[in-house]
């Protein structure tokens, strides 16, 4: 297993390596530029080993390079999802002990949230952040020697538990590695392939399913700030990509846009995706013009792929998740805890060296119990060894692939007068997969729709605000005397406006 610190040294110099905007970087510059970071973080920032700095902003190249110089220094990348609210943020940073949090000039304002009580934090603000790592990084001396081990920690991706807490997934060099292994094995990558990646960098998907493993073969990256159809599409038309990943609310994003019928995707060899369960509609309408879609399975503690199929196989298997990744184990479990048959839902389980070390201050260890990852998730392997995504056992809504958890949401409505109780569903959307409902039980006079709404504005982030509310008279409920959750999601999908 190489460490992430010798992997771009590791080619051609005068290869491309990654694109994104105007910048452009060969593997020579790409490598050269981690080396200043590295210096800058280390001589300018004067921080301890081990510490953790954050990322807040659009896909950048600087933040391919720090990612590269936490490898180069024994520091943590920790990139943050700029969709969230200041709130969220702050317990994010509070919870990893970030002693540095770099800020892309697209979210200053959401950076200028943050609460004072991160004083202790160093922040580098857009005026700051980057001249910091550009302008005062030719003038330092070289980064000090450091040797990584394979076993060491060099990232950590947050994702939020069952009750909605945010949790970080502890990922090593080796995770990384035997992780774009797999990615290899999926997609058949070498150095001659050319990879566009629009999903978001503080994502494991966006990350880790190709844009990695591209720098570890030589391949060239194309980096997107944000998806945008236009903008995929124009890049896709230009730049000749051979691989992509795609979630199912972006492929329909792309498939409804006008300059869809117009694109040329002969040069793509597949389209990857996942993080939801994917519709075969969606899937053979980029497969009517002659682009393979392959599904992953996988989630943020698994780096994150496990499952997956390769676009040879995309045809003739279309629906199924695919096959156990080249260097992953998959068990599928009864609540008992025994092996089911072939054809049996059960849980899901995962081993293999691509899985995180556990969540950051040691919390849930159950989740990965016996060295194997509980996902939550049910699935069935089939007679042929394919693997066929079943459901969710987690109430997490998935909504255009990110995470909603109801919890959190009902936090917010629990603590709003004039309401006796509220519960939070997903309700089945054709473009988003789905998206929330609130279920509310007023104490007396009804509170109005934009009102309730208006109550998440500075909780959460805005794509988890409920799109619906259902006023009801009581809440469904088992013998247990707790809410019925599949008795709540027939309410909202038969109240459906």
């Amino acid at each position: 297993m190489t460490t992430l610190d010798t992997w771009l040294a590791r080619h051609d110099a005068a290869a491309s390596a990654l694109r994104c905007g105007d910048v452009h970087y060969t593997y020579g510059e790409l490598d050269a530029l981690a080396a200043r970071y590295a210096a800058v973080l280390q001589y300018g920032a004067a921080l301890e080993p081990g510490a953790r700095i954050a990322y807040l902003g659009a896909n950048s190249s600087e933040e391919i390079a720090l990612l590269f110089a936490c490898a180069r220094t024994g520091y943590v990348l920790v990139p943050l999802n700029w969709r969230l609210a200041a709130e969220e943020l702050a317990a994010i940073l509070e919870d990893c002990g970030a002693a540095l949090l770099v800020v892309e000039a697209s979210c200053a304002a959401l950076a200028a949230e943050l609460p004072a009580t991160l004083d202790r934090l160093g922040i580098c603000t857009p005026t700051a952040a980057m001249p910091l790592l550009a302008d005062r990084a030719a003038a330092v001396r070289a980064p000090a020697p450091h040797r990584a081990g394979s076993g060491d920690t060099v990232l950590i991706a947050y994702t939020s538990g069952t009750t909605g807490r945010p949790k970080g997934a502890v990922f090593t060099h080796r995770a990384l590695h035997c992780n774009a292994l797999n990615s290899h094995d999926m997609h058949g990558m070498t150095a001659a392939d050319r990879v566009l990646t629009v999903l978001p960098l503080f994502h494991v998907g966006g990350l880790n399913i190709q844009t990695l493993p591209a720098l570890l073969c030589g391949a060239e990256v194309t980096l997107l700030p944000r998806f945008e159809p236009g903008a995929t599409l124009a890049t896709i038309a230009a730049f000749r990509p051979t691989l992509t990943v795609q979630v199912p609310a972006t492929l329909q994003a792309l498939l409804e846009h006008p300059a869809f019928e117009t694109t040329d995707f002969s040069c793509l060899r597949a389209i990857t995706t996942g993080s939801t369960d994917v519709p075969r509609e969606l899937i053979r309408a980029f497969h009517a013009r002659g682009v393979p879609v392959i599904q992953v399975y996988g989630a943020t503690e698994t780096a994150p792929i496990a499952v997956y199929q390769k676009p040879e196989e995309a045809y003739a298997t279309e629906g199924s998740i695919g096959r156990a990744g080249l260097h992953t184990e998959i068990r599928l479990v009864r609540p008992d805890g025994t092996d089911c048959a072939r054809d049996e839902p059960g849980e899901v389980w995962v081993r293999g060296g691509h899985l995180a070390s556990g969540y950051w201050n040691g919390v849930d260890p159950e989740s990965f119990a016996g060295g194997w990852f509980h996902s939550g998730d049910v699935a069935r392997r089939d007679a042929d060894g394919l693997y066929w995504f079943h459901d969710r056992m987690k109430n997490v809504i998935i909504s255009g692939g990110e995470n909603i958890y109801p919890a959190e949401l009902e936090r917010v409505l629990n603590a709003l007068p004039g309401l006796r109780e509220a519960a939070v569903v997903g309700r089945p959307d054709a473009h988003w997969g789905a998206v929330p409902v609130a279920v509310v039980v007023p104490e007396a006079e009804t509170p109005s729709t934009a009102a309730l709404l208006a109550a998440f504005d500075g909780h959460v982030a805005r794509y988890k605000i409920p799109k619906d509310v259902l006023v009801v008279e009581a809440l469904p409920r088992n013998a247990m005397g707790k809410v019925n959750v599949a008795a709540l999601k027939r309410m909202v999908v038969k109240d459906e406006p």
